[in-house]
């Protein structure tokens, strides 16, 4: 009985905590230039479309974390 009651109290806390959790939002714009620059220089390059398009969601994503967080890299 004990051990149901933990479990149940472990699964509120958990669903309590990832419920308060807020996502971090983007700012489109910094990300979409920085995204269509690059793009289009992967491109330039000789690259695939699928290569460029991960590639460059990466690099941008990265960027605008660090920026966010003002994380030096």
């Amino acid at each position: 009985m004990a051990n149901k009651f933990i479990i149940r109290w472990i699964t509120v806390c958990i669903v309590l905590v990832v419920a308060s959790i807020k996502p971090i939002e983007a700012d489109s714009d910094r990300f979409n230039a920085c995204f269509e620059s690059c793009n289009e220089k992967c491109k330039n390059d000789d690259y695939g479309n699928a290569y460029c398009e991960v590639k460059c969601d990466f690099d941008c994503g990265a960027k605008e974390v660090t920026a966010k967080f003002n994380i030096a890299i």
